[in-house]
This record gives structure tokens, sequence and C-alpha cells, in this order.
């Protein structure tokens, strides 16, 4: 199953994490009192989820044999009490039947389920 860990030091927000064995830089914005070194937490958030759909989209077309060119998914969370997140899919090279369905495909993508779901979190402390 997935692992990763994150490591936080002295700079204030920068956070060295790696995950499937790839390094990534989280920070958050100056604005904030980070640096800008990397996405913050909900831009990652928005790139797995935005990844999910495009990876689940190509891989069903080409199960179905269609000649899907490209599909760009353009994400963003909205709402400040009860926050949710727009999904726009531009999908080219398939006719309007076909884009219809992997619209509906989105929907089921292991990351939308998971969020739409939630999942449970267990923290402890590691001993030493």
């Amino acid at each position: 199953m997935t692992h990763g860990t994150a490591h936080i030091g002295s700079t204030p927000y920068r956070t060295d994490i790696i995950v499937g064995g790839h390094p990534i830089t989280a920070d958050e914005p100056v604005a904030l009192g980070g640096k800008g070194a990397g996405p913050a937490p909900y831009d990652l958030l928005l790139a797995s989820l935005g990844a999910c759909t495009a990876i689940t989209l190509k891989m069903y077309a080409e199960r179905k044999g269609w000649a899907l060119t490209s599909v760009d998914v353009a994400l963003r969370i909205v709402g400040t009490d009860e926050r949710r997140i727009e999904r726009t899919l531009s999908i080219q090279g398939l006719d309007d039947s076909q884009k219809a369905r992997l619209a509906e495909i989105a929907e089921r993508t292991p990351v939308t389920l998971t969020l739409k779901s939630g999942m449970p979190i267990d923290t402890r402390l590691a001993s030493r």
C-alpha cells in the first residue's frame, strides 16, 4: 500500500515529503508566512484528485479503444463553511456520448470516492 513521510524543520512551513519514493516540497505562500517553495497542502489535495481523474479516464478510454486525445482537469476549492471541490473536464478526441460517459466515470475514481466518503485516520505517537 502507499507509504509517505513528511518532515518540517526550522524553515517556516517548508515540508519535505517523500511518497512512493518521490520527493515533494510543500510550503505555505508568503502571504501566510511561508516561502512559497512548493504547493500548499490543499493544492496537493487537488493535485491528487486531478491526477487520479486524468489517469482513470485515460485508462478507461484505452480499454474501450476510444481515440482520446487529451483530458484536462480544472479544480478549485470553493466555500468557507462548507467547502466543496469544483471539477471541470475538458476532453478532446471523443464524441459527446463518450465524453458524458467519462464524466460519469470521473465520479467514481478512487480518490473521488475516498474524498466523498471520508477515510478514518488513526494517529499515534512514535515510541522512542
